[in-house]
């Protein structure tokens, strides 16, 4: 496994990282053991960073990791955690809160369910409109000068909130949904990133999914799956959109891999900077998307990609309005 430095202040991680959300529901349910196993054989393979949030099945993501490190082994792996998504009992989302006091009460209910002294990267899971970026961003600084955490990191920001982030502390690395069909992030806020020196984790690199290969237009939805309110998986959409993870079947199979494995080698290819968050929860999935890592993508292979799926080819918004402000 190689690594990668997020950015000019973060940790030395591995080339790609594990994101732990879909072990906890958001995607139906999850098998607890092979969860568990999964996390084993990521570390196994030389994953040193997992990502996670303390609002992924209301802690129940947290608890996980916690027992799965209780045999793995807390000191190899660097834990990433987002923090200031509200939920109801019912799971409802209740908007953000990036108050420097609700910043320290999320941390303290982190740190006991993790069962650790500290979180390696922290992040607010939005902006909160309500309480300037400055403010929590001091309050985490705070918290890094106690010893509870390491780095701080964003999500889902833009360009200016990232520069004001950063002047007050540096930022280790911006988590941002970026795939070959969601490239939103390229322009202003990555060309800022490589100016600052910040690294990016990158998620939702297969699109939920969507363009790993093994996705299909009459796919029917477990009970609780977050994608069924997608509008990239909506009856209108779904077609045009696995027909784009299509149409990178042929270069893909040329080159002796997978459609998963194309997809997430070309964003390891777009920046040195970028590590993806690989959503695997299971073993089999987890050793396909490790394959990226062997799949070296020529100019000739980045050009053939953009032809098949430019820029803005997806049909779709990423998020339903409903929960647009919390992943």
């Amino acid at each position: 496994m190689r690594t990668r430095t997020l950015g000019a202040t973060g940790p030395a991680v591995s080339t790609l990282a594990l994101g732990a959300m879909s072990m906890s529901g958001s995607y139906g349910a999850a098998d607890r053991d092979e969860s568990i196993a999964t996390i084993h054989a990521a570390l196994d393979a030389g994953i040193n960073l997992i990502d996670t949030g303390d609002f992924y099945g209301m802690g129940h993501n947290e608890l996980l990791i916690r027992d799965a490190l209780r045999t793995a082994g807390r000191d190899q792996v660097n834990l990433s955690v987002k923090f200031g998504a509200l939920r109801g009992p019912d799971t409802t989302w209740g908007g953000i809160d990036n108050r420097p006091a609700a910043v320290r009460n999320f941390l303290g209910y982190t740190l006991t369910r993790l069962g650790t002294d500290h979180v390696d990267i922290y992040r607010p899971a939005r902006l909160d409109p309500a309480v300037p970026v400055e403010e929590t961003i001091g309050a985490l600084s705070e918290l890094v000068q106690a010893g509870y955490v390491r780095h701080v990191g964003l999500s889902e920001v833009d360009a200016a909130t990232i520069r004001r982030a950063h002047a007050v502390h540096p930022i280790a690395d911006l988590q941002v949904e970026y795939s070959v069909i969601s490239r939103e992030p390229e322009g202003e806020v990555l060309d800022t990133l490589r100016e600052l020196g910040i690294g990016m984790t990158a998620y939702g690199v297969l699109s939920r999914g969507l363009i790993s290969g093994h996705w299909t237009a009459t796919r029917q939805w477990e009970p609780g799956d977050f994608r069924s309110f997608s509008p990239r998986f909506s009856a209108e959409n779904v077609a045009h959109n696995v027909s784009l993870a299509e149409s990178l079947r042929p270069l893909a199979e040329s080159r002796g891999a997978t459609v998963a494995q194309l997809a997430i080698a070309w964003v390891l290819a777009q920046d040195p900077g970028i590590v993806p968050l690989i959503g695997a929860r299971t073993r089999t999935r987890l050793s396909e998307s490790l394959g990226a890592l062997n799949v070296e993508l020529t100019a000739d292979d980045l050009a053939e990609i953009e032809k098949a799926v430019p820029r803005g080819a997806a049909r779709g918004d990423r998020y339903p309005a409903s929960v647009s402000t919390a992943r």
